[in-house]
C-alpha cells in the first residue's frame, strides 16, 4: 500500500496476505522495506506527498521497486514530486515503471515527463488517467523520445523481451470479472 490514503490502503487487509508493506511514515519512521518474497526482492523509496494546501506529509508514500527474474519494475505510487538525487540513486535504472499521469491528484504532467524522461525506462506503463487530455499531454510530451504502443489489458514481459526504444504503452483497463468470466 503506496499511501494511507481511502483509496490506496485498507486498516484490514484480508489477514491471508502475507505480507502486507505500509508505503507511509509511522511514528515518525519512513517506511523501510527490503524483504524478499520468493524469488522477488520488493523494497520502497520513500517520498514526501502534499497534505492539505500548503503542508506535506514526509515519507507519506513509497515507491516501491520488485527485482524478479533480472527485471526491475518500480511502481511509482502517490508521487507528489520530482525524486531528488538521493531518490533517483535509491531507485536505480527501472526496466519498467508504472507512473500516474492523472496530471493534479500526483505530479502535473510536465513534471512526471521529466522523471521518465530521466528514468529512461525501457516500458513506461502510464497509470492513474482521469482524463483523456492529461493522456494526450502526456503522450505527446513522450513521443519524442518513447515510441508510443496502445496494448489490450495485459502485456507479459521478460528481459529478452522489453522493447529496444523506450516504449510508452497504454493499457486498456478491464474489470477483474472480465478476466475470471463472472458476468
Amino acid at each position: 500500500m503506496n499511501n494511507a490514503h481511502e483509496s490506496h490502503w485498507t486498516s484490514i487487509p484480508d489477514p491471508r496476505i502475507p505480507h502486507v508493506l505500509e508505503g507511509w511514515a509511522r511514528d515518525g519512521q519512513a517506511a523501510d522495506h527490503n524483504i524478499l518474497v520468493g524469488e522477488m526482492l520488493v523494497r520502497n523509496v520513500p517520498t514526501d506527498v502534499r497534505s492539505g494546501f500548503e503542508s506535506v506529509r514526509e515519507n507519506g508514500n513509497s515507491i516501491f521497486v520488485f527485482e524478479a527474474e533480472g527485471l526491475c519494475i518500480g511502481h511509482l505510487g502517490h508521487l507528489h514530486h520530482e525524486p531528488d538525487d538521493a531518490q533517483y540513486a535509491a531507485l536505480g535504472r527501472l526496466d519498467i515503471v508504472m507512473a500516474a499521469v492523472d496530471g493534479g491528484l500526483t505530479v502535473d504532467v510536465p513534471t512526471m515527463i521529466r522523471i521518465l524522461k530521466r528514468q529512461r525506462s525501457s516500458i513506461v506503463l502510464p497509470m492513474h488517467a482521469w482524463s483523456m487530455s492529461s493522456m494526450q499531454q502526456f503522450l505527446a510530451g513522450m513521443s519524442d523520445e518513447f515510441a508510443i504502443e496502445q496494448g489490450g489489458s495485459s502485456i507479459e514481459v521478460s528481459l529478452r523481451t522489453l522493447p529496444p526504444r523506450p516504449t510508452v504503452i497504454v493499457l486498456r483497463p478491464s474489470f477483474l470479472r472480465d478476466e475470471i468470466g463472472s458476468p
